[in-house]
């Protein structure tokens, strides 16, 4: 779970590739740089994101069963909602209890 801004979309085959700015890392599996890819498995907006918008994101790690492909996958049923300061409290608040 992560505050990013959204950079860049780009449709790279049948998915979808946004370049993210990530603003605050809330909880994580797996270390964040500072800009990041994050992939969706479809070319149809799904979960809508705008550039310039920043979102509260929850995604996954992805690797494949060769070990040659390693990314931050936001699934179609993903979460993406805009930040707003209530959302960064009722993150917060959760990893309190997580």
């Amino acid at each position: 779970v992560f505050q990013g801004r959204i950079l860049t979309r780009r449709l790279v085959g049948q998915e979808t590739r946004y370049e993210v700015e990530v603003k605050t890392p809330y909880r994580h599996r797996f270390p964040l740089v500072p800009r990041e890819y994050v992939w969706v498995p479809n070319t149809c907006g799904c979960p809508p994101l705008r550039d310039g918008t920043e979102y509260l994101l929850m995604a996954r790690r992805h690797v494949n069963h060769e070990h040659t492909l390693n990314r931050i996958l936001l699934q179609h049923d993903g979460y993406a909602r805009p930040w707003t300061p209530r959302e960064d409290r009722l993150v917060r608040e959760a990893a309190r209890h997580c």
